[in-house]
């Protein structure tokens, strides 16, 4: 080898991404969408029965979730989905606001830019966010949304505080998932404006990105304590939020009220007719005539466009039913082609 320059080129690097892994990041996905609801309870042999493998990875896998509190270890019984209340979201939402807050304030004081190498992938991710947002399929949204801002995190140049944010996210969504499942439809619901952050971070307008984040938090968290309830009052960041975005103190959300729509997107701001036509609505989630297109659809055709799915690992052959909920694209009264629909219980 030595004496042809090949100890001068530099070696690629390898990531491993071990079965292990692939099962970790599948059930961690579920949970996010809400499919692994709260407060079910599995063993490692149903795991490793329900992805086909044996039961070391399964095993590997539950305990790296119960290490990373997304699981919880119930003696005799194997493992169970936490259920988080409101006061665990708070913590949860208040340490992100932080965060991020302290950071774009020491990216201010020193008058320092992010690095901006990632800005491509960045605006790839959040193409497929907004798309997954307006389409509202939660089975793909969750992954389009987790991925996004890993990227965006990564900008921050500190790998522990990118991982601390991820975790966060992701039992952000496992509190969210179960109110926006019971939701009619998402289509038009979730927020929207990836895009817009992208294009403040490649301008170089720090406020203008931190004023876009605030904004997202304040969304987020309106909309969530409407669905659940909840005063805002009970948001401690509430006037953090509020002075980074520009905007007065929100009124107390009203539980009946419907949720708020996303801000439209400055692309299509001021243009005639966006998003309908005289049929009725257009775009990701609707067909050509306007007639609301089936989620199970709308989750397939971008999870095949964007390569997303529940990480490398087959996805679930079989689910027992009340135990993992439903199964992937599968409505409570139909099947996804090639399998039977679940048979009714006699008398039922």
């Amino acid at each position: 080898m030595s004496g042809n320059g090949a100890s001068d080129t530099p070696r690629p690097v390898i990531h491993r991404n071990s079965l292990r892994e692939q099962i970790a990041g599948a059930l961690r996905e579920e949970m996010m969408a809400g499919r692994l609801a709260a407060g079910r309870d599995f063993t490692v042999k149903e795991i490793a029965e329900l992805y086909g493998v044996s039961a070391t990875p399964a095993r590997e896998a539950l305990v790296d979730l119960g290490a990373q509190g997304l699981l919880r270890t119930e003696h005799h019984r194997g493992f169970t989905v936490p259920e988080l209340c409101w006061d665990d979201f708070l913590e949860i939402f208040e340490s992100r606001v932080l965060l991020t807050d302290s950071y774009y304030r020491q990216f201010a004081a020193r008058r320092a830019l992010p690095d901006l190498a990632r800005l491509p992938s960045l605006r790839r991710r959040a193409d497929a966010a907004v798309r997954a947002a307006r389409a509202g399929n939660l089975d793909v949204m969750v992954g389009c949304d987790r991925r996004f801002w890993q990227e965006v995190s990564a900008l921050l140049g500190n790998r522990r505080i990118g991982d601390y944010l991820d975790w966060l996210r992701v039992q952000s969504w496992m509190f969210a998932a179960p109110y926006l499942r019971a939701m009619p439809t998402l289509a038009g619901v979730c927020w929207d404006r990836h895009c817009d952050l992208v294009e403040a971070i490649g301008a170089g307008d720090l406020e203008g990105a931190h004023r876009i984040v605030c904004e997202y938090n304040l969304f987020t968290v309106r909309l969530l304590a409407g669905l659940a309830g909840r005063p805002l009052e009970s948001v401690t960041v509430l006037a953090l939020l509020t002075e980074g975005a520009g905007a007065q103190p929100p009124v107390p959300a009203d539980p009946q009220a419907p949720p708020p729509a996303p801000a439209q997107p400055a692309a299509e701001q001021g243009r005639p007719g966006a998003g309908t036509t005289a049929a009725g609505p257009t775009g990701a989630g609707f067909t050509t005539a306007g007639r609301p297109r089936r989620s199970e659809e709308v989750g397939r055709e971008l999870g095949r466009e964007l390569g997303l799915g529940l990480g490398l690992v087959p996805q679930p052959r079989w689910a027992p039913h009340g135990r993992f909920g439903r199964r992937l694209s599968e409505s409570p009264t139909e099947a996804p082609q090639g399998r039977p629909g679940p048979q009714a219980a006699p008398g039922r």
